[in-house]
């Protein structure tokens, strides 16, 4: 029962709040820098309601089972993550063996999602976004990865989060070494393409294929693809402070910099979103496999020199 409640508390009502209220200031900053009002604090809220209250409606000639599965993989593979993240972070004589691979693998299935859906919707504009999705993700996972085990490398190669957590507590976040620094831009490149924010919405693209691989979902499934992605924009940022911040500390002045930290990333996240055009898709791929790629080969020799 008690991880059920974990599960439920964390993994779904903690992170969607969270992530709404993020996607909410994303929207309001946005408008400002294009001399708009915004939407008001409640309606990311709003939109999620009025979406499950609309008609689910199925494409003619469409795979049923994976169309409507699609969704689902995407949020409970986010709700296993959020779980274990909070987990590791209040406690982290809870962490096991492996549970970073764990979080890595569930990290992609949202993704995995977006693709099978689009597949599966048998539209030519939803196949076209989710092609250019698969080779998004073929793009980004490896430096994602290769900056990933910069953390590992630095705690003594362990892949326990509580372990990583522990190790910079004892001995200062990995942010403040040459090779955290040179990971952390790495990974917040791939955050940005995992969420599918400028400059790397080729996916979705609504000015070119009218959302892409998710043109055909409407009401609930519409929503859940949504709240995923919201929540996203929450847990992703939540695990980079875990590897490069040592977590969130809920003590005193400490609580304070673990906010700030986090708040830190995620303006970050939304200046990129502002501050670029979108990216071809080969574009994109040149980007991750030379320029990230190379930075995070680089990371990872200087972690193994200690720097």
């Amino acid at each position: 029962m008690t991880m059920i409640f974990y599960f439920i508390f964390f993994g779904f009502f903690v992170s969607v709040t969270a992530g709404l209220l993020i996607s909410w200031i994303d929207r309001k900053v946005t408008a400002r820098l294009q001399y708009r009002v915004g939407p008001p604090i409640l309606q990311p809220f709003t939109d999620i309601v009025k979406l499950l209250g609309k008609e689910l409606l199925l494409p003619k000639g469409a795979s049923k089972i994976t169309f409507l599965f699609s969704p689902i993989l995407g949020i409970i593979s986010i709700m296993i993550v959020t779980t274990l993240l909070w987990l590791v972070n209040i406690w982290p004589q809870k962490t096991f063996f492996g549970d970073l691979i764990v979080v890595l693998y569930f990290l992609v299935l949202p993704s995995l999602g977006i693709i099978l859906g689009g597949f599966a919707s048998r539209n030519p504009l939803a196949s076209i976004g989710a092609s250019r999705e698969m080779k998004l993700v073929m793009a980004y996972e490896l430096p994602f990865i290769l900056a990933v085990f910069v953390p590992v490398a630095k705690s003594g190669l362990s892949i326990k989060l509580g372990e990583i957590i522990s190790y910079q507590s004892a001995y200062g976040a990995f942010i403040s070494n040459w090779s955290g620094v040179l990971s952390f831009i790495v990974i917040l490149f791939c955050v940005q393409a995992k969420l599918g924010l400028v400059p790397f919405d080729m996916a979705e693209a609504e000015t070119e294929l009218a959302g892409g691989a998710l043109i055909e979902y409407s009401g609930p499934s519409l929503a859940i693809f949504k709240l995923t992605k919201a929540m996203m924009l929450f847990v992703l940022p939540y695990f980079i402070v875990i590897l490069f911040l040592g977590g969130f500390n809920f003590n005193g002045l400490a609580a304070v910099r673990s906010l700030l930290g986090f708040v830190a990333i995620i303006v970050l996240i939304i200046v990129i979103r502002n501050t670029n055009p979108r990216l071809r898709v080969d574009q994109a791929l040149r980007f991750f496999w030379g320029p990230m790629t190379i930075l995070a080969i680089l990371a990872l020799v200087l972690a193994g020199r200690g720097l």
